[in-house]
């Protein structure tokens, strides 16, 4: 069957995330004669209030939202029978357009831990000096100065902050440092970072600074609302993409399939679960796998979609004093508030700010709009107490992967000045009315379990989705989350604003327990003893995350930079075993996890891909002053 050939380009994206406007961008910059083309299903960006507001990041969320996708993964006995839920971004931008904007690099060694050639952090620390402005401190040797995404400290602080902090360096007896994101300090309390710019207050996102600058180069086009189904090939050479119109992001408009070409190069940027399902509607990957969907192979990679990984991230919520500034007001329209308010059953997502917010917002880049609500972390280690404490199922791992290692942090914790980052805490009935409290949430940084992505067919022949998230499935992934859940717990109850915790959001622990939750007149005293918990306490905190633990928004890896007979997808520049003329570049190239969130990683995919591309097409790219981007 024929389709419609649109036109021809010099090279194709498929997909308009994070790293596909990144990579397009430079090589537009580099060259601005390429003829690029950026297939996205999403929708547009450009200056929406949605996007370039920090504090609405999380309507983004919001079930009836259409600038995420929600991929249901198979229900798991893990996570006591629950199908876990995991959202990626959709729209140009990918999730730059619709994360949580906090700024985390991960341990230079976990590039080093990759062992591909020329993805060492020695050659990959330029890149990330490359892509940034750090506004916060100046001359850091590991820090970028003239980049294009933007770091900074937010519009304003939150009060809670330096509490945190606070604690953590007396009760908790760990250090402070300014700077935790230098790709070797671990195990410090520190001030969090944001891709937030500093002086418009304006989200530091890849859309906009990488591509919707070049607006008025013409070759660099971007095709909103187009979902790419395959990709094309000629003799075993990638020569163009098959699309249609996406049904979410443009209903009404025809489904038929076109083609678009391309002369020199498809990239598929589709993300780790889209990058994978292009791939088998190719013809790519295991037989098993597209032979149940009726597709004929083209490439034996039993690697496609498989090594899946993410982050365990866990929600727990804290009744605060009245005066504490939260952005729960201001998500709610009001004025900064004084006293108390109605937090419970929200009817409706009100993303209309202040008056007085947005006019200073609008004014010098300040105030609660230019916040995400995140102001302090840490990456944290267990010390030798803490690891006695934990279940001993830990211990291989610690010993394999942590113990002389310092660099390296067992998760990340920290707390949040608001209260709807999670679904839960928007739509339950069970949280209280009247006080503010704010959440306290933390997430294993290396989990060892891993997942799967493929396509499979429904019995009426429609497409789906076969998602296998792997959440909790190694017994020793759970043992941080548990242990995380008390030390933090004994952290925030010290906290000068802490008036106890929302008994709906912790774990149900038996009637008696000297670790039931209920709310309370004050901090406790910071030399005052730990909450002791029985095994039934560590019974019902075990079933707790359980029942709650969910995605950190950090998928990776179904598309693996590694050998082929390891399992990988693509090569060390990127190449997808078996056929010519076809990259993959975005998260799902990551061989192993990393510790941090994935966006730093995401924009440096993009900075290394670029140069590899460009170095493919004879372009010179080694001089940094040139395709300077804004």
């Amino acid at each position: 069957m024929s389709h419609p050939i649109l036109s021809e380009f010099d090279i194709v994206f498929a997909g308009g995330g994070t790293t596909a406007c990144v990579v397009a961008g430079r090589l537009a910059a580099y060259d601005p004669s390429l003829r690029i083309l950026i297939l996205e299903a999403g929708k547009h960006t450009l200056n929406k209030p949605i996007h370039v507001q920090p504090y609405q990041f999380p309507f983004n969320q919001a079930p009836t939202s259409t600038t995420v996708t929600f991929n249901i993964g198979n229900p798991s006995p893990r996570l006591n029978g629950r199908a876990p839920i995991v959202p990626c971004g959709r729209c140009v931008g990918g999730g730059s357009c619709v994360n949580f904007m906090v700024y985390t690099r991960p341990p230079a060694s976990d590039y080093d831990d990759w062992g591909v050639n020329g993805w060492e952090s020695e050659n990959l620390i330029p890149l990330m000096k490359k892509l940034e402005t750090y506004e916060v401190q100046s001359n850091l040797p590991t820090h970028g100065y003239d980049g294009p995404i933007k770091v900074s400290s937010g519009g304003c602080k939150v009060d809670i902050c330096d509490e945190f902090i606070q604690v953590g360096t007396t009760y908790h007896k760990r250090q402070y440092a300014d700077d935790t994101d230098d790709l070797e300090t671990c195990n410090t309390y520190s001030p969090w970072r944001k891709y937030i710019n500093g002086t418009t207050g304006r989200r530091s996102d890849a859309a906009h600074h990488y591509v919707y600058n070049q607006a008025h180069n013409q070759n660099l086009q971007v095709w909103d609302g187009k979902r790419v189904k395959r990709i094309i090939f000629e003799d075993k050479r990638a020569v163009g993409v098959e699309f249609t119109s996406d049904p979410v992001s443009c209903p009404d408009e025809d489904q038929s399939l076109s083609i678009v070409r391309a002369s020199k190069l498809v990239v598929v940027s589709a993300g780790t679960f889209g990058s994978p399902t292009i791939l088998e509607r190719s013809g790519i990957g295991a037989k098993a796998v597209l032979k149940r969907c009726g597709i004929e192979q083209l490439v034996n990679l039993p690697g496609v979609g498989e090594n899946y990984q993410d982050h365990n991230v866990i929600f727990v919520p804290y009744l605060a004093a009245d005066e504490v500034v939260t952005l729960d007001a201001l998500w709610r329209g009001e004025s900064i508030p004084q006293g108390k308010h109605v937090l419970a059953m929200i009817p409706a997502i009100y993303n209309y700010p202040s008056v007085e917010s947005l006019a200073q917002w609008n004014s010098n880049g300040k105030s609660l709009i230019a916040q995400n609500g995140l102001d302090s972390k840490i990456k944290w280690r267990p010390d030798h107490e803490e690891l006695k404490a934990m279940d001993p199922v830990f211990q291989p791992r610690w010993k394999e992967f942590f113990q002389d290692r310092p660099d390296k942090a067992a998760s990340l914790e920290y707390p949040s000045s608001s209260q709807l980052h999670d679904r839960l805490l928007l739509y339950s009935t069970d949280f209280p009315s009247t006080p503010f409290f704010f959440l306290k949430f933390f997430n294993s940084f290396t989990p060892v379990s891993a997942g799967s992505v493929h396509i499979n067919v429904t019995e009426d022949g429609k497409e789906k989705m076969d998602f296998t998230a792997g959440f909790l499935d190694d017994p020793s992934d759970i043992v941080p989350l548990d242990f995380g859940y008390k030390k933090t717990r004994e952290i925030l109850r010290r906290m000068a604003s802490y008036r106890g915790e929302v008994a709906a959001g912790h774990p149900n622990f038996p009637e008696g327990s000297a670790a039931a939750c209920r709310e309370a007149s004050g901090p406790v005293d910071l030399n005052a003893p730990d909450i002791v918990y029985t095994a039934e306490d560590d019974e019902a905190i075990n079933q707790f995350h359980r029942d709650i633990v969910q995605t950190a928004w950090h998928s990776l890896g179904t598309c693996a930079m590694k050998p082929e007979v390891d399992q990988g997808v693509v090569d060390a520049r990127l190449n997808v075993y078996g056929v010519s003329n076809l990259k993959v570049a975005d998260m799902s190239i990551s061989p192993l996890n990393i510790g941090a969130n994935t966006y730093s990683t995401a924009l440096l995919i993009g900075e290394r891909a670029a140069m590899i591309i460009a170095e493919d097409l004879g372009i010179d790219c080694m001089d940094l002053t040139r395709a300077r981007l804004r």
